[in-house]
This record gives structure tokens, sequence and C-alpha cells, in this order.
């Protein structure tokens, strides 16, 4: 890199002070290769760098004095930003999903968002639950607690509270995250046929054990034929 550039670089765009940026007269420095060349002269130092093609970038600037490091800037920034880029592809976020309730609640409805809640912390996000008061419903706060205390109830294996219910205007509040250790994908259940009212139940067929096979007859013995007889002629005289 090109170090007769001086103002090639801006503060708000490096974090690091590097080459005629480093204003101090002396600085310690280490080497490209890790060694430790001591205290220099910054303009030695500078020297050394431009004559390995280098940069001299400052690593710690609170020392005393300035520890400056040898190095080729560039793929020193793009090493780090590859770094901070793989942190953030690993980096869990968690997300808060509210969901709402009324007082009078009806069970067909609460067990549905009851199960859209459990997907919610099984997929590792927290559940905010806001029961809304409407008209004179907000002089019975206890209504809104129950609702909240039946959630709690069905979501108790696999959810915790994190923060209590708490009113806000018409809202009672409560915020569940998922319980430590306790989150699994869930499985499948396996599918059976449902029975016919009135039929008798079904057992599966026991095998039926085999007899052995019946020894089959042996062959009669057939009596040899008798073979002919061969006659003789006399020689002639």
């Amino acid at each position: 890199m090109n170090i007769s550039k001086p103002f090639d670089r801006t503060p708000a765009q490096d974090q690091y002070r590097v080459n005629r940026r480093i204003r101090v007269p002396q600085v310690r420095v280490i080497g490209d290769d890790g060694s430790q060349l001591g205290v220099l002269n910054t303009d030695d130092a500078l020297r050394r760098a431009e004559e390995a093609g280098l940069d001299l970038v400052e690593v710690s600037p609170k020392a005393m004095p300035p520890v400056c490091k040898i190095m080729d800037y560039g793929k020193f920034k793009y090493e780090n930003a590859k770094k901070t880029k793989d942190a953030r592809k690993h980096q869990s976020t968690t997300t808060t999903k509210e969901i709402k309730f009324r007082p009078k609640t009806d069970d067909h409805d609460f067990d549905f968002k009851v199960k859209h809640i459990r997907r919610f912390l099984q997929e590792g996000n927290k559940a905010k639950l806001a029961v809304i008061f409407r008209g004179r419903e907000i002089v019975h706060p206890e209504t809104g607690q129950d609702v909240l205390k039946r959630v709690v109830e069905a979501t108790s294996d696999i959810a915790q509270v994190e923060q209590a219910p708490l009113m806000e205007g018409r809202r009672m509040l409560m915020i569940i995250a998922p319980r430590v250790g306790r989150i699994s994908p869930p499985q499948p259940r396996p599918v059976t046929a449902a029975p016919q009212p009135g039929a008798a139940p079904t057992t599966p067929p026991q095998p039926q054990p085999q007899s052995a096979p019946a020894p089959r007859p042996a062959a009669p013995v057939q009596a040899a034929a008798p073979r002919p007889s061969v006659q003789v002629k006399p020689p002639n005289k």
C-alpha cells in the first residue's frame, strides 16, 4: 500500500491511526512476523514499514509509548469485517410476539391461541400476553388474571413467567419466555385409524404355527424283469 498519501484516510472511516496519522514522536513497534522491534522514532518505524511494502498501524494508543504494528492494513480490515459478519450470522435473535385475549375468551379461541403461543415458545421467541378490557370489565381485573393464569398453566412445561402481570391503561400485560433446557422440536404423532362406532376392537393377527410337511410315501419297488435266455448253437461239423 502506498504510504506517500498521508490524507487518503479519514478518522470517520478508520478506527486505527495509520502511517502519517500517527503524530507521537516515538512508538513501540511490533514487526509483521510478531517480533518485538523495541521503541523507535516514528519516522524510523514508518521507514521500516515502507521498505516492507506494508503499513504502520497504531494498535494500542493508550500505552506509553503507543504500540504500533507493521502489517497490511487492507488485509487486516478485511479479516476484521469477515469476523464481524460471521459473529452476526451465528447470533441468535429473540422476538417478542403479542397475543391478545379478552376476559371472557371462549374455550375454543383460548385453545387456538395457546397453540400459537406454544409454537412461538418452541421457536425460541417470547410471548407477550395482553388482556383487553372494555367498558365496565375494567372493574373486575381478576378476570384478566384468571385468563393469564390459565395460559401459564397450559404452557408450564415449556415456559416461565418473565414479567408478572401489570396494568397499562385498559390492558393487562404479562411476558412469558421459553424455559431453559426444556425446548425441543415437537415430535409427530403416529396416525391411527379411528374405530367405527359399534365395531368390535380389532387385534393384530397372531402368527399361526407352521406344521412340519408330511413325509412323501416311498415309491414301490418293482421286481427286476427276467433276462432273456441265450441259446448257444453247436458248431458245424
